[in-house]
Order: structure tokens, then C-alpha cells, then sequence
């Protein structure tokens, strides 16, 4: 910890506070004459009328949180950029492979493709259970912690975590609550300029405080894009687990895909998600390590506090307040996406099937939204412990990330399959990573890094499901992969 700001000045405060109320003023200016039925398409996909702009940086802003600002900043090396860096090819993935097929399957969750595709409703509860707990326990409360882990490191060490967190938890409550997907896009697309903008200013100013060489004083371990044995990406993962985690993240993870799903057209769709990808490739990268690295030059090896310190030291009071209310933008842009779509999984694949047709789609997500947002709040202790908070993500997201993308590698790729043998690939994925993740890796008996044990859990997973649907249901796999692809490309074209 350190004793920068202890306290915050009555200038950071009011810039913070009167650039958050700006940016929801702007939001309810874009949204307010927008009509409104209730439908879970007008609240979950805002109703399909969300154009290029407000798809680009939706998803830009739902990914580019504090976990990135300050966990990947947390690490102090270049090498945290190669997950930016194969990004943009998950984005691609998702423009031209994914987009299609959701938009011809009139998908309002991306776990409805499976029931379609499998013909059973099993595997769709299953997998959109996995989705609501990976968002409850992971994204949410991590996001929150994050945040508010910077919040008071700008602010002062004399406010408790728990309220930072409340305070970025409760506005964010309210776009979902008030405004559902098309509030959140548009919100996520004001506050995505500013919120880019001043990064890319802290990159410059940085590097003008290191007078302008990162180079001298810092390990090359530090600086090198070639990632060693024990590094947090060895280079090699980069040819095996790497691109499926990008490609679950982008194309089948609810939180990110919905954006694309609530355009007009698969072309307004496609048109948002490519700049989404320049935007990963040109602007991310440099402001999610250099910063970092800049902090390990000024003041050592400070772990997950590097981002917070380094805009304390270089950004004057009325500007670090600025830069305040867009950090708490990104976290409010971050939660309310997620807290949308953890909502969506709720109302459309548990409480329609399970509960009752749901006449008025803006109540339930009111209730729900107050309770998921209670849940996260309480869960942020949890991830105060944690050395790296990028890295506990990504090992965490392992659990659900290979099992979930396999059901759908099955789905998409082979006819005959049965959801039962889908589920039978998804248990044995989760548990064959629990196993790695918390016995066999910490016990020594496997010392493979986690993204290369990811694309075993896949594979296997896959492998898993086809031996139970030929041996145990007597069904007959056939591999055809045009059958779900090709007329969705056609359609685009």
C-alpha cells in the first residue's frame, strides 16, 4: 500500500462526481425517446435496434474494465498484452463465424443456439447455469474490487473497500434497472471515449515522467513479448490454449456476445464488432502495460496498487478526479453489461421455463438485479487475497470457460449429438479442471500452465461427450460443420 492522496480534494471529488452525473445525463438524452414494450428483446437486446457505434463500444467497454486497467497493469510487463493482442482475432472470430448463426437462429442468449442445435432443453439450463454462476462469484464481485481497489488508492487509504464498492454497484444497478442493454451501450460508448482518451493520456504522461525510457532500470523480463517457462504467458500457450479462450470469451460468453446480437442486421452487427477489434489492436495494448511498467521504474514492484499510484503521481488534482469518474465509468459499464446479461440468463432460460411466462420483463429485472447486486457486493472480501487479480480471473474463468466452448465445438461442428452426452462433456470438463486447478497443480503432480491445460480439458470434453453418445446412448456423431455454418455465411453475404 502506499500513503499517495490520502485524502481525496474537494476538486477530485466534484470533477468525479460531476462527470459521472454528465455522462447519465448524456445516456438518458440518447435513450429517452426510445419505445419501450416490456418484451425480453426490448430489455435484454434493446431492441434490436442498436447501431454500429453503440455495438463497438458496448463491447469494448464491457471488457475493458479495472480488471484490465489495474489487474493487467498489476503484473508491470509487456507480456499482459498478448491477451489484447488475440483478442482481435476472437473478434474476428465472432464477426464472421458466430454473428451469423446467432442472427439466423433469432438467439436472445447464446445458450439458446445449443438447445436448437441439440435439440434439448437440458444442455441450455445447464450451460446458462455455468454462465450465471461464473458472473455471480467472478466477473461481478471482481469488477467491484478492482474498481474500488482504485477508487481508493487515488482517494485515500480512510475509506473501507466495501463502500467504494457499494457506491460503483448501486449506480451501476440503476442503468440496468432503469434503461436494460440499450442504457448500458450507450453509456458504455460516451463514457468508452473519455475512458480511452485520458488512458492513453496516463500513457504519455507516464512515460514523460520515466523520461521517456522504460528501458534502463527495468528487468528484461519485464519488457520482452516472448514469454518464459514460468512467466504468466509462456510463449508457447500462445500456439495452443490461447486462441480458444479467445474464442469462448468473444463469440459464446453472454456478457460480451449479447452486444453484438442487438443490432438491426447481421452486417450492423458485423460493422460494430470489426471496429470493437481495432480498437483492441491499436489502442488496448499500450494502455494496459505500459503504465504498469512505467510504475515498476517509479516505485517498484507494487503488484495490483502500479495503476493507481502511477495517476496519483503524474495527474494533477482537477484531472485525477477526470480520470476518477471515468475509471468508475468503466467499472458501471462493466457491471451493468454483465448484470444485464446475468439477468437475461435468468428471465429467459430459468424463470419462462421453470416459473412462468413473464408479462413485464422490466420488474423481473428490476428484483433480480437488486439481488444480484447485494450478492456482489458481499463477495468482493473474497478477492482481496488474491496476488494478481488478472491472473486469478483467467485461472478462474478455466473452470467454466473450455467445458462451456465444448458444447458448442460439439454443437456446431458434428450432427446426431444428444444434450445428454453435451452434459456429460461439460461435467467432466469442470471437474477434470477443478481437479487440475486445486489439488493436481498446487500438489506438484502437474506443472503444465493453466492455458495449455485448457485446451486438454477441451479436447477431452469434446472426446468425452461423442464416447458418451456413442457408447452409452447409442447415438451416431456425424461430423458436418457446413450444416450449422455455412447457409448462416451465405445469408450474411
Amino acid at each position: 500500500m502506499f500513503d499517495a492522496m490520502p485524502t481525496g480534494s474537494l476538486i477530485q471529488i466534484a470533477v468525479c462526481i460531476g462527470l459521472t452525473a454528465a455522462i447519465g445525463l448524456a445516456t438518458w438524452l440518447t435513450i429517452r425517446r426510445a419505445a419501450h414494450d416490456g418484451s425480453s428483446k426490448d430489455v435484454y437486446l434493446a431492441g434490436g435496434k442498436l447501431s454500429w457505434l453503440f455495438v463497438a463500444g458496448s463491447i469494448t467497454l464491457t471488457n475493458l474494465s479495472t480488471d484490465q486497467l489495474v489487474g493487467m497493469n498489476g503484473n508491470q510487463m509487456a507480456l499482459l498484452a498478448w491477451w489484447e493482442i488475440c483478442g482481435f482475432f476472437g473478434l474476428l472470430i465472432l464477426a464472421f463465424v458466430f454473428v451469423p448463426v446467432y442472427y439466423r437462429e433469432q438467439c436472445t442468449t447464446v445458450t439458446e443456439l445449443l438447445e436448437k442445435r441439440y435439440g434439448g432443453r437440458s444442455i441450455r439450463t445447464l450451460i446458462s447455469g455455468l454462465f450465471l454462476a461464473g458472473n455471480v462469484l467472478i466477473y461481478l464481485p471482481a469488477a467491484l474490487y478492482s474498481g474500488s481497489l482504485f477508487m481508493r488508492a487515488l482517494f485515500g487509504e480512510g475509506v473501507p473497500l466495501l463502500a467504494f464498492a457499494a457506491i460503483l454497484a448501486l449506480i451501476s444497478a440503476g442503468y440496468t434497472i432503469f434503461g436494460g442493454l440499450r442504457a448500458v451501450a450507450v453509456m458504455d460508448t460516451w463514457s468508452g471515449v473519455g475512458i480511452l482518451g485520458l488512458a492513453m493520456l496516463i500513457v504519455v504522461l507516464g512515460l514523460a515522467a520515466a523520461d521517456w525510457d522504460i528501458v534502463s532500470g527495468v528487468p528484461v523480463e519485464r519488457l520482452t513479448m516472448i514469454g518464459g517457462p514460468d512467466s504468466p504467458i509462456p510463449w508457447q500457450t500462445l500456439l495452443t490454449g490461447m486462441i480458444f479462450i479467445q474464442i469462448f470469451y468473444w463469440s459464446t460468453n453472454q456478457n460480451l456476445t449479447q452486444k453484438a446480437m442487438a443490432a438491426p442486421t447481421i452486417r450492423e452487427a458485423q460493422k460494430g464488432v470489426l471496429v470493437a477489434a481495432v480498437i483492441r489492436i491499436l489502442i488496448v495494448p499500450p494502455i494496459v502495460v505500459i503504465p504498469g511498467i512505467v510504475a515498476f521504474k517509479l516505485f517498484g514492484q507494487v503488484g495490483d496498487n502500479a495503476y493507481g499510484m502511477l495517476v496519483a503521481q503524474i495527474l494533477p488534482p482537477w484531472l485525477s478526479g477526470a480520470f476518477a469518474a471515468m475509471v468508475a465509468a468503466a467499472v458501471i459499464t462493466t457491471f451493468s453489461a454483465v448484470l444485464n446479461s446475468s439477468v437475461a440468463l435468468y428471465a429467459v432460460d430459468f424463470h419462462e421455463q421453470f416459473v412462468g411466462e413473464v408479462k413485464d420483463h422490466w420488474k423481473l429485472a428490476a428484483a433480480v438485479s437488486v439481488l444480484l447486486t447485494v450478492v456482489a457486493i458481499l463477495l468482493v472480501p473474497m478477492y482481496q487475497s488474491a496476488t494478481s487479480i488478472i491472473n486469478l480471473l483467467q485461472q478462474l474463468n478455466g473452470l467454466l470457460s473450455m467445458p462451456i466452448l465444448s458444447a458448442f465445438v460439439v454443437g456446431l461442428l458434428f450432427r446426431g449429438v444428444k444434450a445428454s452426452a453435451a452434459i456429460a462433456g461439460v461435467v467432466w470438463g469442470v471437474a477434470l479442471y477443478g481437479l487440475y486447478t486445486f489439488r493436481l497443480q498446487p500438489d506438484g503432480i502437474i506443472t503444465l500452465h493453466y492455458i495449455h491445460f485448457m485446451v486438454i480439458t477441451l479436447v477431452t470434453s469434446v472426446t468425452a461427450a461423442l464416447a458418451v453418445n456413442r457408447f452409452v446412448l447409442g447415438g451416431r456423431a456425424v461430423f458436418a460443420p457446413r450444416t450449422a455454418l455455412a447457409r448462416s455465411q451465405e445469408r450474411a453475404a
